[in-house]
């Protein structure tokens, strides 16, 4: 494989458990100077990546924990023949998991194939630029807990307790324990001692406090040497210095570089979460939108007709076309659907609306929702993506090798009110 690191390879090989939250850790590498390429899900080995870090995106989050632990093996399995010399488990920053997993399944089922298991592994999904924060084991979105912060409502991944130790400890058969803020603060020796102290005290697993990036940087020196390190994006932000402290990685000014690509602009939003609803109504208030129905697209309606027509009709101006709905509205379709049938209706739907797009010219998405985001992608046929500058935090607008589209994935929880025309533009997209 070709690759611009010194020793000719990829140094750091990441596992993520959905496309959005693929991007976010591919942006967070790409800003700290790694030249880095995304997969959707796990490529031709045949096909060299020229990249410092390979992310390798699943769709795994929400499948059946014994299906998550498979491809999530096969994903390493392909980045330790590339030579990916230290390995990276992606979860939101929200901890979206059940009682059942898939967090603690997986990183279970890594630490072992990696040899691992007799080393601490720690869980940190603390994403401070986007309000993410631990302390004392639970987890804040901005100034309210986990549990209090609209996640509790996710209609896949409610999340109804703050305290990640226990939610981790529920997941898992190895112990948990917890890296204080206070031990975190004393700077990374003082995190390696704590580390061998739970290690121990029997502990296979450790959820660490961070409230700052300054934490981050600190906690990242600190598994400098471990083979494995799982947790949101946020934590990333070290590891890179560790590559260059060791003599491996170069400085870069162009990890960011993408090529540029024509076509118009489109919006697909899926996702149910307070921030995309307050990004559909901002876009709604001003801009052309198409709301898809799934009862209506349940009853048979041609709804993927009516969207593309839509669409059609405005061109070149840009559009949203979104199923995103609020908590109270999501419950009464599931009600009606069932919750995964619902769900895997309003992908379906968008990712044929997506393939309709292409036909009339569209090459420019912002996509929001995880969800949403792998089931377009697949449609779109895309295998590998180029990692570009953020446009807000945890959201780089990305592009395909060849030059053809260029996608913004967009976690539902993130970015700001008016993200949708911003992505747009740094695409160059009149909005």
């Amino acid at each position: 494989m070709t690759n611009s690191s010194t020793f000719g390879g990829p140094l750091l090989g990441c596992i993520a458990d959905d496309f959005t939250g693929a991007t976010d850790l591919a942006s967070t590498l790409v800003k700290n100077g790694m030249r880095t390429v995304q997969t959707i899900g796990i490529p031709d080995a045949s096909k060299p990546l020229n990249a410092d870090a390979i992310v390798v995106a699943l769709k795994s989050r929400t499948i059946a924990a014994a299906d998550a632990v498979a491809h999530s093996l096969a994903a390493l399995e392909w980045l330790r023949a590339q030579g990916c010399r230290q390995f990276f488990f992606k979860y939101c920053s929200t901890f979206d998991s059940t009682p059942e997993g898939n967090i603690g399944p997986v990183a279970e089922a890594l630490a072992a194939a990696l040899g691992a298991s007799d080393e601490l592994v720690i869980a940190c999904p603390a994403f401070p630029e986007n309000g993410r924060s631990i302390y004392r084991g639970h987890l804040f979105v901005g100034d309210v807990l986990l549990n209090e912060s609209g996640m509790e409502h996710h209609p896949l991944t409610p999340m109804r307790d703050a305290n990640i130790v226990r939610v981790l400890q529920s997941q898992t058969s190895g112990k948990v324990g917890l890296v204080r803020y206070d031990q975190v603060m004393r700077g990374a020796q003082s995190v390696r001692d704590a580390f061998a102290a739970l290690r121990s005290d029997g502990c296979q697993f450790a959820i660490v406090d961070a409230v700052s990036d300054a934490d981050l940087h600190v906690i990242g020196e600190a598994c400098a040497e471990h083979a494995l390190i799982t947790g949101g994006s946020g934590v990333a932000l070290g590891l890179p210095a560790n590559f260059r402290r060791a003599g491996l990685l170069p400085e870069r000014g162009d990890a960011a570089d993408l090529p540029t690509v024509g076509g118009h602009g489109v919006v697909l939003a899926g996702s149910a979460s307070r921030a995309t609803n307050a990004q559909v109504a901002e876009w709604r208030a001003t801009k052309p939108s198409f709301r898809v129905d799934p009862l209506a697209v349940a009853r048979g309606e041609p709804v993927v007709a009516e969207a593309l027509e839509f669409a059609k009709s405005h061109l070149p101006e840009p559009v949203l076309i979104y199923a995103t709905a609020t908590p109270d509205e999501v419950k009464a379709v599931q009600a009606q659907m069932g919750v995964q049938a619902a769900g895997e209706l309003v992908e379906h739907t968008l990712s044929e609306i997506a393939k309709g797009l292409l036909e009339l010219g569209v090459r420019r998405y912002v996509v929001a929702g995880g969800e949403t985001s792998g089931a377009v992608v697949q449609a779109l046929q895309v295998r590998a993506l180029q990692i570009g500058a953020q446009i807000d935090p945890g959201v780089p607008v990305t592009a395909t090798p060849d030059g053809e589209l260029n996608l913004a994935l967009k976690s539902g929880n993130f970015g700001s009110v008016d993200f949708f025309s911003k992505a747009l533009r740094q695409m160059g997209v009149n909005v």
